[in-house]
């Protein structure tokens, strides 16, 4: 099947790419500059911090080794879900309740930056609000009951249970046994949205270089990050590259997994229809370990999202996963054509929970989403910007995570991640 391609060169053939309200090409590095922080990385992360420190009056220099919002940034499904890849409860079993009761004070911040920067910066990224997490089975329920009482403990005042007989306000299928509505949650046009984080950073005195990979990191009290044709001195480095890092640093990057999801968009729909399937325009994410998520686009097409290639590996077939679950859940698009197809990589940690620290006093780092990146990197890109300021207390508090390497290392990491996968997927499909 041939898929329609972007006139945006250097990004992915995505409808993002496509459809973004900006395709200017920043230059490369070329010779040296100085700057009081040097970040690596123009993602979500790099962006927010860079916004973060260029409203604090810092110099600010980007380097990115391809283009804005060029990984998972600028490829996810475009919803804000609030929280962590773990839930609060798990959190506080692994790390005590107190820094669960630190990591709960902030689980609503993200989606509270991106409101407030698009409102602040006039930042245009299709911003709709309302989230549906749907429930196949009434162990699902059950457990975003307990979610909700839990959430409701940590300050989450717009959650609301959704009975079966409910779906239809929100999803126009019989696939679900109810769910669960989180008012704050809500989607975007990701890339403008980055992009937009972007030029609010340029419109500040901030320097963003695309095609500019970081090739080397030199510590010292003054670090020195150099590229195939220039560098940057600078107070402080900031690595933000996420799954996209390798093979830089890899003492940070070797306790991530690159994994790929895919993503595809089908033609424009007529209006009545699509509005039809998704009557109230809240973006959709279901229960399941390995889970699909869709949305209405504001071009009313249906963006589809699902599948999972551990290590980074896409399948040969992008829609042969998530095309199927499309038409379980919505036969009446068996005709309706695919326009755009793309996969993306995010980093997964091993505890699923991002992982921040410091290499020295004047370089940090930040990755490792795990999944739930829209939210967690503008809150922890804003928080490695309170770090360089002076403000360290949050930044210790994400640091003192435990973070463990993966199984098997490099060589068993991936098919042992597999196995336990599949052994989740087993459950969803059996109920249990």
């Amino acid at each position: 099947m041939a898929f329609r391609t972007s006139d945006n060169p250097g990004h992915t053939g995505s409808w993002y790419a496509a459809s973004a309200n900006d395709k200017r090409v920043r230059p490369a590095l070329e010779g040296e500059l100085t700057a009081d922080v040097c970040i690596i990385g123009a993602g979500f992360s790099g962006i927010s911090a860079a916004l973060e420190l260029s409203e604090r009056s810092y110099s600010v220099i980007v380097l990115e080794a391809e283009r804005i919002g060029f990984g998972a940034s600028g490829r996810n499904g475009g919803q804000i879900v609030n929280g962590y890849s773990r839930d609060l409860e798990t959190i506080a079993g692994r790390y005590g309740r107190d820094k669960a009761i630190e990591l709960g004070r902030m689980s609503l911040e993200g989606g509270n930056i991106i409101r407030d920067r698009v409102a602040k910066y006039a930042i245009d990224c299709d911003l709709v609000p309302g989230g549906f997490f749907a429930a196949f089975t009434d162990k699902q329920i059950r457990q975003m009951e307990e979610d909700k009482a839990e959430w409701e403990k940590h300050g989450h005042p717009g959650l609301e249970m959704v009975s079966k007989a409910e779906v239809a306000k929100y999803v126009k299928t019989d696939r679900y046994a109810g769910g669960m509505i989180d008012t704050l949650g809500g989607h975007i046009h990701p890339l403008n949205l980055v992009l937009g984080e972007a030029a609010a950073v340029e419109s500040l005195g901030g320097r963003i270089f695309e095609g500019s990979r970081a090739i080397a990191v030199e510590p010292g009290t003054q670090p020195v990050v150099r590229t195939a044709n220039g560098a940057v001195k600078a107070s402080y480095v900031l690595i933000c590259g996420n799954a996209y890092l390798a093979p830089l640093m890899p003492e940070i990057h070797g306790r991530m997994m690159p994994v790929s999801s895919q993503v595809m968009v089908t033609e424009p729909l007529d209006g009545a229809l699509i509005e039809s399937l998704l009557p109230a325009n809240y973006c959709v994410e279901d229960a399941n370990y390995i889970l699909d998520y869709y949305r209405r686009t504001a071009d009313n097409r249906l963006l589809y999202g699902g599948g999972i290639g551990y290590g980074g590996n896409d399948p040969k077939d992008l829609t042969g996963v998530i095309r199927p679950n499309m038409l379980k859940t919505f036969p009446q698009l068996q005709n309706a054509r695919i326009d755009y197809a793309w996969s993306g990589n995010f980093a997964l940690t091993l505890t699923r929970i991002p992982h921040m620290g410091r290499l020295s006093d004047t370089i940090y780092f930040s990755h490792g989403d795990s999944g739930h990146g829209v939210t967690t990197t503008h809150l922890l890109g804003k928080i490695l910007g309170e770090a360089v300021a002076g403000h360290a207390e949050r930044f210790d508090v994400w640091a003192s995570l435990p973070n463990l390497p993966f199984p098997g290392g490099s060589t068993f990491r991936v098919p042992l991640t597999m196995l336990g996968a599949w052994w989740y997927g087993l459950r969803d499909k059996l109920g249990l």
